[in-house]
Order: structure tokens, then sequence, then C-alpha cells
């Protein structure tokens, strides 16, 4: 936004710093509910439910949630072991917008989903710019479709611009 980050007379690092958000491609949950591994580090009571709902909706696991017996107060078990690997991602993806980013970074954050989720989880986080940048990280080109620019990596080295 026009503003030196190596300058700390005009910037403030610490914000910076806390509008960045990485979702990696192996999520940690706690043995705690829905809500509470998607506002992980917030304290129970200063929970923002509406935010979680809409995170959970933009990461496509919402309908999942709802349907569930008890909801976002569904326990997941220790590192979500009642929960498939796609559905563990999409709380990953929740969590992250739930923290609502400047600058998201997805490192393979979806290989668990099936393509059709995957394609919507994509629209959906495309639908936020450009009130987000995101930077992806993915082996799959499909997942790329969306991207503004695509750059393909090798042996720690750029290769090329793909688009």
């Amino acid at each position: 936004d026009g503003k030196d980050i190596n300058s700390y007379d005009s910037f403030n690092i610490k914000d910076w710093q806390s509008s960045i958000v990485h979702v990696p491609q192996n999520i940690f949950l706690s043995d705690s509910t829905i809500a509470e591994n998607i506002a992980f580090g917030i304290p129970t009571e200063k929970i923002d439910i509406k935010r979680i709902k809409i995170a959970a909706k933009q990461a496509k696991i919402a309908d999942f949630i709802e349907e569930s017996k008890y909801g976002f107060k569904t326990k997941v078990g220790e590192r979500g072991v009642r929960l498939s690997g796609g559905q563990i991602q999409r709380i990953g993806i929740a969590r992250a917008l739930y923290k609502r980013p400047n600058f998201l970074i997805l490192d393979e954050a979806t290989s668990a989903l099936d393509n059709d989720t995957e394609r919507k989880i994509m629209e959906s986080l495309y639908n936020m710019r450009p009130n987000i940048t995101i930077l992806m990280i993915a082996h799959r080109t499909n997942t790329l479709k969306y991207c503004d620019r695509v750059y393909e990596l090798s042996d720690k080295k750029l290769v090329s611009k793909v688009n």
C-alpha cells in the first residue's frame, strides 16, 4: 500500500506481519470443537460465531458442519481424527479466512480435496479480490486456473512464467 516495510518510521511491521496468514498442507487441529478450531487461538468467550459461519461458508465446509448433529460445537477429536483429510483442510482454510488476512499463503492447502470442492473454494477465494492477495503453492495445474500469475519452480530455481 505504498509503505516502505524497511522504514520503521512510517510502517508498523507487527501490523504487516499480522495481516499475513499461512495455510499449510497439514493442518493442526486441537481436540476441541469445530468453532474453536476455526477461531484457533481466540479465547472461547471472544469467538465471533457470525465470522466463523462466514469463513466456513467461504471455505465450503459450512454445509457439512450445519448437517452434523452438534454443528459448530462438534468435537473433532485429537488431530481431527473424526474428520476426513478434505474436511480438515477446509477447516484450516476457514481458520485463515476467519482472521481476515490481507495476504494469504496456501501451501498445498487443497491437496486432499476432490476437484469439484477445490474448484468451489478457488472460486470463493477469487471472488474476494481485490481485498486479498494470495500466494499459492500447488502441484495440480487446475488449482492455478484462477491465478493472475503462475511461475514454475524446479530445483529451487524459477524455470518459467507460465501465463
